[in-house]
């Protein structure tokens, strides 16, 4: 079985469900509320974990009774946690979710304990990084932590995968040391000034994107499906699976961990893109964070009844 690191947040997720999104300066009421262990990071991580992925996390949470329950939840979920630092005198991150009837979401990160995941973390679980063969890297915490992780992971020859998300710039220094890069829509156009609307304008910035170093693109263009891009043959799409979406939240991170347990079992890009878009189809008919990222024989099952 193959090994894999995942380095990135975690995050409490403080969920309000609204008829609509309110205007500037307007006060609505949910519909409903709940708290859910959600970040990037963590989203991605349990993804590996529950499909069937032998899966490290390096994370930092407060000394907080969110951050102890979260560890006590991921052990249950074979997911391991021995580089989960604690944080003394600091919050648990936090994420304020708006989900509207659509399903659409509005997110507002506080980063509580994801800023003290800094270069020094990454060095204390070095040996972590270099014993995997997949290292997946999100943009919720401290850029300077993913390019050091990326630089051990490469001289490991490990398949580093980025998720370009949240939406912000991405130094040249990592870009270059990435094998795969993961953006959605509005990522894509941040990352390359092209608007990224549909597979042709997605096919652009994937040759861009090329052009800045990365071997592997894929672009996930929600109900459209992802292109795949390996930039030497033509850019294909691998259309999504219809479901009536609930709940975009963790839609992004179960695509990505489940790539990564496509590749770590030897399917090609194609077949891996194929098996994640079947798992992030399940977690968008589902409501919530960590909660809606399916199990393996729920993938398996839809399979087996959708192909």
């Amino acid at each position: 079985m193959k090994n894999i690191t995942v380095l990135g947040s975690s995050n409490i997720d403080y969920i309000s469900e609204v008829k609509k999104f309110p205007k500037p300066g307007e006060t609505i009421l949910s519909t409903t509320y709940r708290t859910e262990n959600g970040g990037k990071g963590a989203n991605q991580a349990i993804a590996c974990s529950r499909l069937g992925g032998k899966t490290t996390f390096i994370s930092c949470v407060g000394d907080d009774k969110v951050g102890s329950g979260m560890l006590e939840d991921w052990k249950k979920d074979n997911l391991s946690v021995s580089s989960v630092e604690i944080i003394e005198d600091s919050v648990t991150g936090a994420a304020q979710i708006t989900i509207d009837q659509k399903g659409e979401n509005n997110i507002i990160i506080s980063a509580g304990a994801n800023q003290f995941l800094t270069s020094d973390v990454v060095e204390k679980h070095q040996k972590d990084i270099e014993s995997s063969d997949f290292l997946l890297l999100q943009l919720e915490t401290p850029t300077s932590s993913n390019v050091l992780a990326a630089k051990v992971a490469k001289q490991s020859n490990s398949t580093i995968i980025l998720n370009p998300a949240p939406a912000k710039k991405v130094p040249q220094e990592l870009l270059e040391l990435v094998q795969i890069i993961t953006p959605n829509e509005s990522e894509a156009s941040a990352l390359t000034g092209i608007k990224v609307v549909d597979q042709k304008s997605a096919a652009q910035a994937a040759e861009k994107l090329h052009q800045s170093g990365v071997e592997t693109v894929i672009i996930t263009l929600g109900s459209q499906g992802v292109l795949v891009s390996n930039g030497k043959e033509q850019p294909k799409l691998i259309p999504a699976y219809t479901v009536t979406p609930v709940d975009t939240v963790a839609a992004g991170d179960t695509f990505n961990g489940a790539l990564l347990i496509g590749l770590s079992e030897g399917k090609d890009i194609y077949q891996a893109s194929d098996f994640a878009n079947v798992a992030a189809a399940l977690a968008v008919s589902q409501k919530g964070a960590q909660r809606s990222v399916p199990y393996r024989n729920q993938v398996e099952d839809f399979l087996k009844n959708n192909v």
